[in-house]
């Protein structure tokens, strides 16, 4: 509301230059915010039409003053300050509008329907089924939620798929430490979650793997050269590789293995998914779309789009795009990563012809997807144009980065039940128990919006340092300060229902303080944040939004009496302006996954 007060004086100043500058054909005015709030709440530079004018920019500005108070024009006051003309917009006036339009929309106060008709399939997660998910995930599956929900507060049709790396030499890693060391032991007999068991056996690999390398090496110091030669032929990488080949060969015992594994993991994984809240539309799995790329890569190669090399394997001429060349089956005729995101792109836009996809991963695998796009291009899929690479940076510790091989992530279940103990600790800490219905079911929805503030209010494409314990503070930008500004809302909403205070005939006139005029523009501001958001692909808008406006809301309830505020006109109006944050607020967090709570 306050953008289309702010366009209309645009227009309105646009036409008036067109006169001062006696020319129907100039460039059109720029908007732009005072560096300071006394200098007005936009800013129109006239820089540009100096050459034009032959006059100063300052003279324009006294110009298109004069011209404005002899003609008609939106409400506000206008302010000169050098080559900019700045207008004080009368907030106050859009009061009574905003609050019906806030209070009639409701919760579809923000949405909008810019992006209607457009049909957006959203990958993200993409989990293996070789270990947990871990803090890294997290940040993916907070942004990919969050981006959803976003997309459709824009009105785009969205489906989200998660496709599951769920074969691969990493798998087999797993597998073969699991045949090797395991035992015939299980998840039910050691007690442990499937996820987790079967991530313990690919740390053992890993382990394995050393043990092995240290004793080539002292082979190598002990000139015993066969056995050297002995140990490198029987290398735990070399059986996975192998065992990989016996898997799609479709050898019984090595399938059999595959599917006790992958159930564990999955079921696992399944149940993580549901305690932080995330879902999915749609499910693909690798096992069955790689299939799909193989076929896809052997049609290229008759067609002339692929080569094979003088080793076996079939590659690409990447030359074009500035790159070298990229391995699209081995020369054993097994297919690598990239294989089976061609055929699962293809098989996806055959079962959901989106107008874009988006894939949700880490900004390590940037030459991954410009070498993808480039490819289905080049084998004549011309939606490859509509693909997107959403890049996020890594997630790392205070004392450094992680490492699944080596045992060293945060483990999601783990993170997730750290926060909710914190929770609990501070409920119970400030004696609030009696206050929330459920302590365990409050603890952890307010661990949950930690977590998912604490990862979306950083801009995807930064790398970030979670810190659990600052995460869960109660103060400062955090998703539980929010909750709570929620909560505090909504207890003094309650408590003026109780002493039977209606809201009605409200008058913005009576609302002079500032933070009164700044939280009507953030207010007025939320359907921009939500457009703004979609246009980059960034939750941080919505949450850099969310706590301005928390923010602010503080500052002023701490100042001011709502109430109890000395007029009947100034308490409904007070009491309004609280009801259009709680919206929003409530709004807002429905967009990065920050959980309502009445009380806390």
């Amino acid at each position: 509301m306050l953008n289309e007060l702010k366009n209309e004086w645009k227009g309105t100043l646009e036409s008036l230059l067109k006169k001062i500058l006696n020319s129907d054909d100039i460039a059109p005015l720029t908007m732009t915010e005072p560096p300071k709030s006394e200098l007005g709440d936009v800013a129109f530079p006239l820089f540009q039409y100096a050459k034009i004018a032959h006059k100063a920019p300052q003279v324009i500005a006294t110009e298109l003053k004069s011209a404005v108070e002899n003609a008609p024009h939106p409400a506000g006051e206008v302010i000169l300050a050098g080559g900019y003309f700045n207008v004080k917009l009368s907030v106050s006036d859009l009061f009574s509008s905003l609050y019906e339009t806030v209070m009639n929309e409701g919760d579809a106060y923000g949405r909008n329907d810019s992006l209607s008709g457009k049909k957006i399939m959203l990958e993200f997660s993409c989990p293996n089924t070789n270990k947990p998910l871990h803090l890294g995930h997290m940040r993916n599956d907070s942004i990919g939620e969050s981006i959803a929900a976003i997309l459709k507060a824009n009105g785009a049709e969205v489906l989200k798929v998660n496709l599951i790396n769920n074969r691969g030499v990493h798998i087999c890693k797993s597998m073969l430490a699991y045949k090797e060391f395991g035992h015939g032991e299980t998840p039910e007999s050691t007690g442990e979650k499937g996820d987790h068991f079967v991530g313990r056996y690919y740390v053992r690999f890993a382990t394995w793997e050393k043990e092995w390398d240290a004793q080539i090496e002292q082979a190598r110091k002990d000139g015993d050269d066969e056995k050297v030669k002995e140990l490198e032929s029987t290398h735990p990488d070399k059986r996975a590789q192998a065992m990989l080949k016996d898997w799609e060969d479709g050898k019984e015992d090595v399938i059999e293995l595959w599917n006790l594994m992958n159930k564990w993991t999955l079921d696992g994984l399944y149940a993580s998914y549901k305690a932080m809240g995330i879902s999915f539309d749609r499910f693909y799995y690798e096992s069955e779309t790689y299939k799909y790329g193989k076929s896809e890569v052997l049609k290229g190669l008759e067609d002339g789009v692929f080569y094979r090399e003088a080793d076996g394997s079939v590659q690409i001429d990447l030359s074009e795009i500035g790159l070298d060349k990229k391995v699209l089956l081995r020369k054993d005729g097994t297919t690598i990563y990239i294989t089976q995101d061609i055929g699962t792109a293809i098989r996806r836009h055959d079962d959901y012809p989106f107008t874009s996809l988006i894939y949700v991963v880490g900004s390590e695998q940037a030459y991954h997807f410009k070498v993808l796009f480039y490819i289905l291009k080049k084998l004549g899929y011309s939606w490859a144009d509509e693909l997107y690479h959403l890049s996020y940076g890594m997630v790392n510790l205070p004392d450094g980065r992680m490492k699944s091989r080596e045992g060293t992530v945060v483990d999601a279940d783990d993170l997730l039940s750290e926060l909710e103990e914190l929770a609990k600790d501070e409920i119970i800490a400030k004696g609030r128990e009696s206050l929330v219905d459920d302590v365990n079911k409050t603890a952890h929805s307010i661990a949950l919006s930690a977590l998912n503030y604490y990862l979306l209010e950083v801009t995807p494409s930064r790398d970030m340092i979670f810190d659990s314990k600052k995460s869960i503070s109660f103060n400062g930008n955090t998703g539980p300060y929010l909750e709570y500004m929620g909560a505090r809302i909504s207890s003094i909403l309650k408590k003026a229902k109780e002493e039977g205070i209606t809201i009605d005939d409200v008058d913005g006139s009576v609302l002079k303080e500032e933070d009164e005029l700044t939280l009507i523009k953030l207010i007025s501001d939320y359907p921009e944040a939500v457009r703004k958001a979609a246009e980059n692909y960034d939750p941080s808008v919505i949450a850099s939004y969310l706590y301005s406006v928390a923010k602010t809301f503080s500052h002023y309830y701490h100042d001011n009496q709502i109430i109890k505020a000395e007029s009947p006109e100034l308490v409904k109006s007070r009491l309004a302006l609280a009801e259009m944050v709680l919206t929003v607020l409530k709004n807002g967090f429905a967009l990065i996954g920050v959980q309502f709570l009445s009380s806390m």
